[in-house]
């Protein structure tokens, strides 16, 4: 008996020593919280959102020293770029990425990212709406963790409506809202929406993905001749020569025509209240947000514009302190909320959607609870199929709606222009 409990005694010891080695340079306290140091890169507000709330990732995680640096979008990707090049030189440990750049990234660099299943964050995704967690899975493994959303509406001037006799209410279909358009043109002035033409497919994505659709079918095969693309750039189109369209320049130009009330509407995902606010606090009050407009009655009027993921790099030395980043920052309400109330970026996270800060009325935004209206619809945004190809497709539609616009071209005839363009380049 006395031999066996010796027996007993060392085989734990030994077990006790092996549960506390860690991956890399982590180490486990023998309470058996991650301790270790690790680098993560954002850009803008979430960047910023990531410095001001360590904190309360330290609350939980004490040991974890974290370094935030924060990039310009472009400068991150580039820098991302040579690092995977390089086999994982001057990598951080966790990077903050767009869900449509994933893709691209995961196809060229299939072993640069960490698979999140494996470590445990299946158990996460009923917290998520279905749509972003197709975004951030690629061949049945979770690559990136959802951080914030964008799902889209149409913001639109309250009183430039109340002027030319437009009751919102009334806008149900995309002809109601050329026709309301051109109304307001004739009494306001103001066109109906902003669109770069040449350069901006945004209207076009939000079309598609509302009739169920990207650039590419869930087959990923090619969707820009079908029946829902050609509808949609038709309607483009329709607006285009009733004169509603105001050709703007980039995101300046959509700002500036937000904040000069040259424009009654935007269409847009909803992290742009925050710029609308913080550009226009004058016009607090003139503001409020409808769906996006059916084709025809019964379909659907949702979609999603933008959104970002929390990937971990396969080069990380500290990999349970990545992953303990990346699960806090998603999965906690507290911190999520904390995103959407200083820096505006909109959880991926369903259970704050519930909270009074996200219920209640937005005094700027009409005193409606525009933020309650965007999340009702998260659950409703259809599915669509993100492929490595998405920027490279986005140029060709840019040019060909500049194509139709511009120069004349049908929408059949252009879309199957591009469509053989593609074919070739995608080969």
């Amino acid at each position: 008996m006395k031999r066996l409990i010796l027996l007993m005694l060392i085989l734990g010891i030994i077990l006790a020593g092996c549960s506390n080695k860690a991956t890399g340079n982590d180490e486990i306290s023998e309470s058996g919280d991650v301790s270790g140091e690790i680098t993560v890169w954002g850009w803008d507000v979430a960047a910023d959102t990531f410095k001001a709330s360590v904190e309360f990732f330290n609350e939980k995680y004490p040991d974890v020293e974290v370094t935030v640096e924060d990039f310009g979008s472009d400068d991150l990707y580039e820098k991302l770029t040579v690092g995977l090049v390089s086999k994982g030189s001057g990598m951080p440990d966790v990077i903050l990425m767009e869900d449509e750049r994933i893709p691209g990234y995961v196809s060229q660099f299939p072993d640069g990212f960490l698979d999140l299943s494996e470590m445990g964050y299946d158990e996460h995704s009923d917290l998520f709406n279905d749509a972003k967690m197709q975004n951030v899975t690629h061949d049945d493994h979770i690559i990136a963790a959802p951080w914030d959303i964008g799902p889209a509406g149409v913001f639109y001037r309250v009183d430039l409506f109340e002027e030319a006799g437009v009751n919102v209410d009334d806008i149900k279909i995309w002809d109601d809202y050329l026709e309301a358009g051109i109304k307001i043109k004739e009494k306001t002035g103001a066109k109906m929406l902003p669109v770069d033409i040449s350069n901006y497919d945004g209207v076009f994505q939000m079309m598609m993905q509302q009739q169920g659709l990207s650039y590419f079918d869930q087959e990923d095969n090619l969707a820009i001749t079908s029946e829902e693309a050609i509808r949609s750039m038709e309607m483009i189109n329709k607006f285009h020569e009733s004169d509603i369209i105001l050709n703007n320049s980039g995101w300046d130009g959509i700002v500036t025509a937000t904040v000069n009330g040259d424009v009654a509407t935007v269409p847009y995902g909803v992290w742009y209240t925050g710029t609308i606010m913080d550009q226009a606090p004058e016009l607090e009050g003139k503001w409020d947000m409808f769906y996006l407009p059916e084709f025809k009655e019964g379909s659907s009027r949702y979609a999603n514009v933008g959104g970002s993921s929390i990937a971990i790099s396969a080069y990380t030395e500290n990999k349970d302190a990545a992953y303990a980043f990346t699960e806090f920052f998603t999965t906690d309400e507290e911190t999520q909320l904390f995103g959407f109330e200083n820096y505006g970026l909109f959880p991926s996270l369903k259970s704050t959607y519930d909270t009074e800060v996200l219920t209640q009325n937005s005094f700027y935004f009409n005193d409606q609870p525009i933020f309650k209206n965007f999340a009702d619809i998260v659950e409703d945004v259809p599915e669509i199929n993100l492929t490595k190809d998405f920027a490279q497709v986005s140029k060709v539609i840019a040019n060909t709606q500049s194509a139709i616009l511009n120069e004349g071209k049908t929408a059949d005839k252009a879309l199957s222009d591009a469509q053989g363009q593609l074919n070739n380049e995608l080969k």
